[in-house]
């Protein structure tokens, strides 16, 4: 919703002097029995009814966000010689793929207060339930720590090639454990640490073929897919029992 505001903020502003062309490398991602994962190309210009501006250097943010999903973060202690859950906090809103690539660090080319009202940074876009917002903190953190380790959260300082202050690049790498949904990329010109323009895009990641098909049958008719499912094992069962006496005669 904050998101949402700033980009009717920034519509509601005077025309600006900077504006964002993109493309990108491709329209969905495909996740299919053999992916092992793929990679993002977002490119594009910065189009300019004027000279380049030469008080301030120009910062590109690039994003990418998958379907927010709701988490629960617990802390496990040692008590009488076993491990039990102890603390825990409700992660009302995390993204369960978040990359963030720029041209120069974020602290370098965004300011602090834009980042508080745009959500940014990937600590910001996580919003969670807790006790208190100190309380809280150190879960978000072991939750960032965590899925940076299964590079589903990604910073990438110097992630986006910018040339002449008007053509720039980035290159975003999905890993294969992806979520399936609408992925939000949005691209953030600045300058002075202040956003000047923003540009946003929808990439559907969805399973095809084999993937497709198993997922729904799941779905729509779990008893039938659990009735196959145990036919499979039983057949498979039987086979290796039937490899197993063929080879020892």
């Amino acid at each position: 919703m904050i998101r949402v505001l700033t980009f009717i903020l920034l519509l509601a502003s005077p025309l600006h002097a900077e504006e964002i062309v993109l493309g990108l490398s491709r329209d969905e991602v495909a996740i299919t029995a053999t992916f092992e994962g793929s990679e993002i190309e977002i490119f594009g210009a910065v189009k300019r009814e004027q000279a380049i501006p030469g008080e301030d250097d120009l910062g590109v943010i690039v994003t990418v966000a998958g379907p927010d999903v709701p988490v629960t973060v617990r802390r496990k202690d040692r008590r009488f010689g076993i491990w039990v859950n102890t603390e825990a906090v409700e992660i009302d809103v995390a993204p369960s793929f978040y990359a963030v690539a720029t041209n120069k660090p974020l602290d370098e080319i965004l300011d602090d207060s834009e980042d508080i009202n745009t959500r940014i940074s990937t600590r910001r876009a996580i919003r969670s339930v807790g006790p208190s917002e100190i309380g809280s903190e150190k879960f978000t953190n072991a939750l960032v720590r965590i899925r940076a380790s299964q590079e589903l959260y990604q910073t990438l300082p110097t992630g986006v090639w910018v040339k002449d202050d008007t053509l720039f690049r980035a290159l975003i790498e999905l890993p294969a454990n992806l979520t399936e949904g609408n992925y939000k990329a949005e691209i953030y010109l600045t300058r002075g640490g202040k956003i000047i323009d923003l540009y946003s895009t929808a990439i559907p990641v969805k399973k095809v073929g084999l993937e497709r098909w198993l997922y729904n049958l799941a779905h729509d008719n779990a008893l039938l897919y659990g009735l196959m499912s145990l036919s499979i094992a039983i057949a498979a069962g039987w086979g290796a029992s039937a490899a197993f006496s063929i080879l020892r005669r």
